[in-house]
């Protein structure tokens, strides 16, 4: 896992803050992603491990919440979860930040671990695998 946690920091502590836009990027589409929150919790875990001998889980992890009002998403995520296939594909997620009076567009690759939906919306609930700023 590749995560800059000084600029995960500083993310967190802008999007506490001020809202930020997130954009979901999948299969060449983009989804207003709304109520988004980041947080370190723990992960259902002993001691770091290879879960199902799919992907690597340590006993923290940076989770992202977040909402997409366009159910047209659905059937793409399916080709992201475990299950219907046998490894979790990537989902990028892009934002903006401003620090120090400097614009940082940033990328944010997570897996996705599960969701909820509602006849409205579905929330989704990634783990951040890596944060990039381009």
């Amino acid at each position: 896992m590749s995560i800059d946690l000084n600029l995960l920091e500083c993310l967190m502590n802008i999007h506490e803050k001020e809202s930020l836009e997130f954009v979901l990027h999948i299969e060449g589409r983009d989804y207003s992603l709304s109520d988004v929150s980041i947080v370190n919790s723990p992960i259902p875990v002993n001691s770091p491990t290879t879960r199902g001998g799919v992907y690597f889980s340590d006993t923290f992890a940076f989770k992202i919440k977040g909402t997409i009002y366009d159910l047209s998403v659905i059937p793409l995520l399916s080709k992201t979860m475990l299950g219907p296939n046998t490894e979790f594909g990537e989902i990028k997620i892009t934002t903006q930040i401003v620090d120090h009076d400097k614009k940082i567009p940033l990328s944010i690759f997570t897996n996705l671990i599960n969701s909820v939906q509602s006849p409205s919306s579905i929330e989704l609930n990634m783990i951040l695998l890596r944060l990039e700023s381009d």
